[in-house]
């Protein structure tokens, strides 16, 4: 499987700022929108992005059956997302897929939206499902889980304990089911709805459930996206240059005081052993923002 060059527009739309080693294995990734006019520049990440909307909400059969009609597929993807976002309001999930692909280099497995069937249905699973080689030569099923929020804090606080709730299969939900193995049965069961190939789908099921026959090791790892707001009003008087430096400082300062807090909820939750890819991102004011993004994208 490959990811899709869409995605990997989310590299052009943000700024790298920084990569925090948390611990051996566990990585901070620090990013921003472009800076434009001293503003976040979303409108030029909603252009660049709009394509990875089809390949965010729609399996690849359904985006190969629809290649050559793009106004038909543009239509069924927003109208699949508009359907969900009505029911969480999260666009964390979206920006989790675009930096997972687009950043990591980890495709996506399976398409949970077209599982989506009924109210709340799989709403308690994970935000995303991809996978991820690494330099030798073993994998990580990753699991995602998204968070939006006004505090970066929170966020993380709240990722981490709803990774902690999925891994023991705990739902707020009575009757609902979720957890580590349940979603590893649905995906299970849903490959023939994203794959085609045979040997892709072989080669799939030796990551969801590792024989000992393999060659190779396979990890459940976490992919974390959260986005909280930083408010810059403060900042804007300054010229543009000095705007953007002033900026990345202090995105990366308030970044990095979480570095104990995320160790800290590892530890708590019994997570030692995962590995995490953490995604943080800024928005100016978050639930404006956040409205005004999914509507430019789903319009």
């Amino acid at each position: 499987m490959k990811i899709n060059n869409n995605s990997i527009k989310i590299n052009d739309v943000t700024t790298h700022l920084r990569t925090f080693n948390v611990s051996s294995s566990n990585k901070l990734e620090v990013f921003s929108f472009i800076i434009n006019a001293n503003n976040f520049d979303y409108q030029n990440a909603i252009e660049q992005l709009l394509e990875s909307v089809a390949d965010f909400a729609l399996s690849r059969k359904v985006n190969k059956e629809y290649k050559d009609k793009p106004l038909a597929l543009s239509k069924i993807a927003r109208e699949r997302f508009r359907k969900y976002t009505e029911n969480t309001g999260e666009l964390g999930e979206f920006l989790l897929y675009c930096f997972l692909e687009g950043h990591l280099g980890a495709p996506k497995i399976l398409s949970k939206l077209e599982l989506k069937t009924a109210k709340n249905m799989y709403v308690n699973g994970a935000d995303g499902l991809h996978y991820l080689k690494l330099s030798d030569g073993n994998y990580h099923l990753i699991f995602g889980e998204s968070k939006v929020e006004k505090k970066l804090t929170d966020g993380l606080r709240h990722a981490f304990k709803s990774i902690s709730d999925f891994k023991v299969g705990r739902n707020k939900k009575d009757g609902n089911k979720s957890g580590i193995m349940f979603e590893k049965g649905l995906l299970n069961s849903n490959i023939d709805r994203e794959i085609e190939d045979e040997n892709e789908k072989l080669f799939l099921k030796s990551i969801i459930y590792p024989s000992s026959k393999s060659n190779f090791d396979v990890d459940d790892a976490f992919g974390i996206f959260v986005g909280f707001e930083f408010n810059y009003s403060d900042l804007q008087q300054l010229p543009n240059r000095d705007f953007r430096k002033a900026i990345k400082e202090k995105i990366i300062e308030l970044t990095e005081k979480q570095i104990k807090n995320i160790n800290k909820y590892v530890e708590k939750h019994k997570l030692v052993g995962h590995t995490f890819y953490i995604y943080v991102l800024p928005f100016a004011n978050i639930e404006k923002d956040r409205k005004m993004i999914l509507k430019e994208l789903l319009s």
